[in-house]
């Protein structure tokens, strides 16, 4: 089993997928992305959440939809002042046993998220898992180009040399799994519904239940 997978990437989503975003980080991060559309595009509260939410929906991160619509918004300047936090190691939550379930996968490891290099090597440091990836891809190694659009995914097959059917994608987000699945990738859903839609090989309700469910990839 661990020489089929030798020669495979795991390609891992950060947010939702390897510690849960959702309780603390997410909510922040919206009130500041909202906060932030108002303040530079002249919006009061209502208008810069319904904005923020319609480009998030249509293309999958609030900031391609900035970028594709504002060009005087300055991507590094947006992500700088919307990944602030004042005590961050308090609002991670993550699974115990998670550094241990990362070294136990075999084959290359690689963290592949929309969010800042900063902001994801904190949460790397803080849940102590930073030496288990062979390399990290952020939103600005992609060149503000995020998930799911395909030139993020291209970008990293190549400078990696890796082709889409070596490459196993972990992650919450069914619009970025569609993008994988296209590609060749084989997919994994982190979602704790019961439902598992095309675009999913293989769901899962833990990033831990990976090495139990090696036969399914």
């Amino acid at each position: 089993m661990r020489a089929r997978f030798a020669t495979r990437a795991w390609l891992f989503d950060l947010d939702n997928t390897l510690h849960n975003a959702s309780a603390h980080i997410f909510p922040h991060i919206g009130r500041a992305m909202r906060d932030y559309i108002g303040r530079h595009l002249n919006l009061d509260e209502a208008q810069a959440t319904a904005l923020r939410q319609q480009y998030w929906q249509r293309y999958g991160a609030t900031l391609l939809g900035l970028i594709r619509h504002h060009q005087d918004i300055d991507p590094a300047h947006f992500l700088h002042h919307t990944h602030q936090f004042h005590d961050l190691a308090s609002m991670v939550v993550f699974e115990r046993g998670l550094k241990a379930m990362l070294k136990r996968l075999p084959g290359r490891k690689i963290i592949f998220s929309n969010a800042p290099l900063r902001y994801m090597q904190a949460i790397l440091a803080i849940t102590g898992i930073s030496r288990c990836f062979d390399a990290i891809y952020s939103v600005e190694r992609l060149h503000f180009q995020p998930k799911p659009a395909t030139q993020s995914f291209l970008y990293l097959l190549r400078a990696e040399r890796l082709v889409p059917q070596s490459c196993i994608m972990v992650e919450d987000s069914l619009p970025n799994l569609r993008a994988a699945k296209r590609l060749g990738m084989t997919t994994v859903w982190v979602d704790s519904g019961t439902r598992k839609p095309p675009c999913a090989d293989v769901r899962i309700t833990s990033v831990l239940d990976l090495p139990h469910r090696l036969r399914q990839i």
